[in-house]
Parts: C-alpha cells; sequence; structure tokens
C-alpha cells in the first residue's frame, strides 16, 4: 500500500514538472488546470462580445433555433446573455462537483484537473443550450446576473485589500525592515505619481468644459479619498505606512478612470486615433477582467476566517470549489460590463462598462472599497476600546 502512494506521489510530482503538452495530455494537475480554466473563460467573454458586436453575420446560422425568432434576439445584448448563462452554468456545475475537495489523488481533484475532452464537450452543450431558451428566461438571468456580478466585485474587492495588506506586512517583517525600507518609500512614492497623473489626466480627458460638474465632482472626491486613506493610515494610533494607501489609491484612480457622458470625453472627439484607443481599451478592460478573475480564485485563503498553518502534503494547493464559483460569478460580471449592467441598453463597438449604469456601479465599487479599507484600519483600535470599556 505504501509503495503505490509513493508512486502516485513520485508520478503527480513528475507531471507537476513536466511540460505544459504533458501536463495536460497525461497528467492531473491543478496547477495546469487553472490555466485551463482561465482560456475556457476567455473564450467565452470573445465569444459573448463577438455575437455583441458582429453576430449579424450569423444571423442566418441563428435563425435555426425557434426561440431567437428570426435570429434577432440571439445576438446583441440577449447573445451576450445566453453566452453568460452558458458559462455560468459550466462552472456552477464544476463548482458544486468540487466543494469540499481535500486531498490529491481523490477522484474529485481528478475530475477538476482531468477529463477535459469531457469538459470540452460540457461546456460546448452548456453554450448552446441557452440559445434554445425563451427570452423571458434569458432577460431573467440577466437580473440575476446584477446580484451574481456585485457578489463578484465584493470578493475581488476583499481579495485585493488582502493582498494589499500582506504586501505591507511582509515588507514590515522585523527581519526584512531595514533592507525593505527603501523598496517601500520607492514603489509607495511611484504608486502616488502615478495617483496624480492618472488624476490630472482625468481633469485634461474628462472635464473639456466647467459645466461637467460631476465629473468634477467624481474626480475631486477621488483625489480627496486618497488623501484620506493617506492621512488614516499615518495616524500615530494607526501607524500602517505608506504603501497600503498607495496601493488603494491607484485601485481607486483605476475604478474612477472613465468619463460620465460623451459631451464631456475630449477623447472621444475626433479621428482614427481615437479608434484605436478604444480599441486598446477595450483590449486592456477585457484582459484585466479574466486575469482579474483569475488570480481572485486562486486566492481562497483571504476568505478563510481560520488560518491552517500545518498543510499536509496531500493537501490541495488551493479551494477548487472557491476557484470555480469565482468564475461563475465573473460570468455573470463579464455579461454586465458587456452590456453596460442594463440589460435593455444597446451598446457600442468596441465599448465596455459604459453608460450611466455602469459609472455609478464603479463609483460605489470606489467608495465601498475606500470604506471596507478603513474600517479595517481602525477596526482593531475600535474593537480594543470597546474591550477595555
Amino acid at each position: 500500500m505504501e509503495t503505490g502512494t509513493s508512486i502516485d506521489k513520485n508520478g503527480y510530482e513528475g507531471i507537476k514538472n513536466g511540460s505544459w503538452f504533458s501536463q495536460f495530455r497525461n497528467g492531473y494537475n491543478p496547477w495546469m488546470a487553472r490555466y485551463v480554466y482561465g482560456l475556457i473563460f476567455l473564450l467565452a467573454n470573445l465569444l459573448a462580445w463577438a455575437l455583441r458586436d458582429y453576430g449579424r453575420g450569423a444571423l442566418t446560422e441563428m435563425r435555426k433555433f425557434k426561440n431567437c425568432k428570426e435570429g434577432g434576439e440571439c445576438l446583441g445584448t440577449e447573445g451576450v446573455l445566453r453566452v453568460s448563462l452558458g458559462c455560468f452554468l459550466f462552472y456552477f456545475i464544476m463548482f458544486l462537483s468540487t466543494v469540499g475537495t481535500s486531498k490529491t489523488q481523490s477522484s474529485r481533484d481528478k475530475w477538476h484537473s482531468g477529463w477535459w475532452f469531457a469538459k470540452l464537450f460540457m461546456w460546448l452543450g452548456l453554450t448552446i443550450f441557452p440559445f434554445l431558451l425563451p427570452s423571458s428566461i434569458i432577460q431573467l438571468y440577466g437580473e440575476i446576473a446584477h446580484f451574481g456580478a456585485g457578489v463578484f466585485l465584493l470578493i475581488q474587492l476583499i481579495s485585493i485589500i488582502s493582498f494589499i495588506t500582506w504586501l505591507n506586512e511582509c515588507f514590515q517583517a522585523q527581519k526584512d525592515a531595514e533592507r525593505c525600507h527603501v523598496h517601500v518609500m520607492l514603489l509607495a512614492t511611484t504608486a502616488y505619481t502615478v495617483c496624480i497623473l492618472g488624476v490630472i489626466l482625468m481633469y485634461i480627458w474628462y472635464v473639456p468644459d466647467p459645466s461637467c460638474l460631476l465629473n468634477i465632482f467624481f474626480i475631486t472626491w477621488t483625489l480627496f479619498l486618497i488623501q484620506l486613506m493617506t492621512s488614516i493610515s499615518l495616524h500615530p494610533k494607526i501607524n500602517a505606512g505608506f504603501l497600503t494607501p498607495a496601493l488603494m489609491g491607484l485601485y481607486v484612480v483605476f475604478i474612477c478612470c472613465e468619463p460620465v457622458g460623451e459631451t464631456c470625453n475630449r477623447k472621444a472627439e475626433g479621428s482614427s486615433r481615437t479608434d484605436w484607443l478604444t480599441i486598446i481599451s477595450f483590449v486592456v478592460a477585457l484582459l484585466a477582467m479574466v486575469i482579474a478573475t483569475f488570480s481572485t480564485g486562486v486566492d481562497s485563503q483571504c476568505f478563510q476566517f481560520r488560518k491552517d498553518e500545518n498543510h499536509e502534503e496531500d493537501a490541495i494547493p488551493y479551494g477548487y470549489g472557491f476557484f470555480h464559483f469565482v468564475f461563475a460569478t465573473g460570468a455573470m460580471y463579464f455579461a454586465m460590463l458587456l452590456v453596460g449592467w442594463n440589460i435593455h441598453h444597446s451598446m457600442k463597438k468596441w465599448t465596455i462598462d459604459v453608460g450611466w449604469t455602469s459609472t455609478w456601479v464603479r463609483i460605489v465599487n470606489e467608495w465601498l472599497a475606500v470604506g471596507v479599507y478603513i474600517w479595517m484600519l481602525v477596526a482593531p483600535m475600535v474593537l480594543k476600546s470597546r474591550q477595555t470599556t
């Protein structure tokens, strides 16, 4: 029995350290599996975008589906929602079948990390299935997707703040404090510089006229929030340093970096250069969303209330169930980005996360991020004062 176990472990290590092709073909490797699931998610994103922007070319094929009503209800916004539903079903089934997995070489570990041809056919089938459903069900899914996308944003927010806090704690470790002090100051200074440049560019691009009062408010308030986070972080009773507020500043500037209304968007004025800028912005936003989903899905430890420091040799490297749950909610999130958080709103080509609804979702997300971060700073002091009284 021990000999069989050692063979399994040695084979598993050999697969882990082998080439990508050998891992995919021969092995059940959870590290390799992450990238395959990320690739499937990216393909679903691209398919949804293609149906939204260039789906008219497939109108003849769509007429074969009775519920598409001459093809019109399977393109545009509804096309995005149908692809999103198929992607959600795939990852939700994977979530149900892998949640609670704790040991490598178990049957559920092998299901998560292997059986790729079976899962490929399952994904294709689930992608086609929503096109057989009536429009009423797709509209209902679109409403539910608002909630699922909100859950994804909350998970992503906690993951980002957890990573920033972890990074700061690593730099503040006693054995590395003196050696890393220069690196911390350099990184924080760079982050603050990028924040200031970002705010200046937003004023230039999105406030071409004094009448753009809402843009002025959003940008100025973002600058105020960066100052507020820095002031609280440097308070003598908290003393969290420069690094965490600087990195949080980058995050909130990134969230705020979109205009409200085309009339207050200097970048939208003119020419083919703007078209290329729009395409580049779309590609960057799409890749950023896929990468954010991937990295958040792997980071299951920041949601554990108990940190288990004694890792067993045969323990799985990350939470499979959590990983697939993040991708399931991410499927709802990419649908909301591609339809501007409004299932009754038509989007222009090569645009993502634009419109009034999207603007307010981003702004609320920004304010929530700052609120959660500030609470994480002051909570230990507040709870300590309550215990002493």
